[in-house]
């Protein structure tokens, strides 16, 4: 599988990760659901749709666990009768992230997706500029970046 990234250096972690876990689709993303790399997804409305609902989810259930007087869920999964998503946040030095991780249950498990997920966000906070400052979210210029990532993404 290809993986398509917006920031090189995001490649090499996903890439392993997709091979070790058996993932069929991964988004990763900031929280605000800028995508950084996918791998799985052909088309671009696909992308954009995942990742404003994994987005809003992880939203939804860190005020949920706020409300609750609780730190933020560490993770979620659900499983259907043959694929399952796992969602979860992770820090680096661009900031924090969230990967959005389908799998398909006759090829992988919760298990070894979970297992190489904290693999992942090792290579990942290893990988990442060290520069300490994450990118504005909502540039004024956000359209035209949303454009340039998607072309990326998607090699127009």
């Amino acid at each position: 599988m290809t993986i398509r990234a917006v920031e090189a250096w995001t490649v090499a972690p996903l890439t392993a990760y997709v091979h070790e876990a058996g993932a069929r689709l991964v988004l990763l993303m900031t929280p605000a659901g800028q995508v950084l790399a996918q791998s799985g997804f052909a088309r671009a409305v696909d992308v954009m749709s995942a990742a404003a609902l994994g987005s809003a989810i992880m939203a939804s259930t860190t005020e949920l666990a706020r409300q609750l007087g609780q730190p933020p869920f560490a993770a979620l999964n659900h499983q259907g009768d043959r694929h399952g998503i796992f969602l979860s946040g992770l820090i680096t030095g661009r900031g924090p992230l969230v990967a959005l991780v389908v799998y398909d249950l006759d090829v992988s498990s919760l298990g070894l997706v979970q297992l190489f997920f904290e693999q992942l966000a090792g290579e990942l906070r290893d990988a990442s500029p060290k520069d300490g400052a994450p990118k504005q979210v909502l540039a004024a210029d956000f359209e035209r970046d949303l454009g340039n990532s998607l072309n990326a993404l998607f090699g127009r």
